[in-house]
């Protein structure tokens, strides 16, 4: 029998019994589950294909983030970001500015990594940065529905410690 003077907490309940979330979510940010197929030869892994109903792919770039490194607050008015994990274990927070949103102030935090690879829709007005937790280079791939504009780019920054943002990456 556990000492009552000792005051212990049961954790609360994150996941169904099928592995579903509890969490609530942004709205309109999406994490798909994009699964290996694997045989003898190795994986591979579908990273994008009209039929799921995403926009034209316009454009594409990958991304390295350094272990320890930190790329955060980034967010978009026009574009969507859909980015993809392939390797590494990262962090992501996102953060929803929209004052017009249903979720507006809410804050999701996701760690991801080559063993759970994932597709995130980021919608425009969201915050969102990353920190590679890991020990090795953490690899993503992004395919946003608009081409980079490198004479007036759609990101907007904030600092990565801000008055705005309930998150620290320390």
């Amino acid at each position: 029998m556990i000492d009552p003077k000792i005051d212990i907490l049961q954790d609360p309940q994150t996941v169904t019994a099928s592995g579903q979330r509890l969490e609530l979510q942004i709205a309109g940010l999406e994490i798909t589950s994009r699964l290996a197929n694997i045989d003898e030869r190795g994986e591979l892994t579908e990273i994008y294909n009209p039929a799921w109903g995403l926009d034209p792919l316009v454009y594409a770039y990958m991304v390295i983030a350094y272990p320890n490194s930190i790329r955060a607050w980034v967010m978009h008015k026009a574009q969507e970001d859909r980015l993809f994990m392939v390797k590494g274990c990262v962090r992501w927070a996102f953060f929803d500015a929209r004052v017009d949103s249903t979720t507006h102030g809410m804050l999701n935090v996701r760690t991801f990594s080559e063993r759970q690879r994932v597709m995130l829709t980021i919608p425009p007005g969201i915050f969102h940065g990353v920190q590679n937790i890991g020990s090795e280079d953490a690899y993503f791939i992004n395919m946003p529905t608009r081409p980079y504009n490198h004479q007036n780019p759609d990101k907007y920054r904030l600092p990565i410690k801000n008055d705005l943002i309930p998150f620290d990456f320390s």
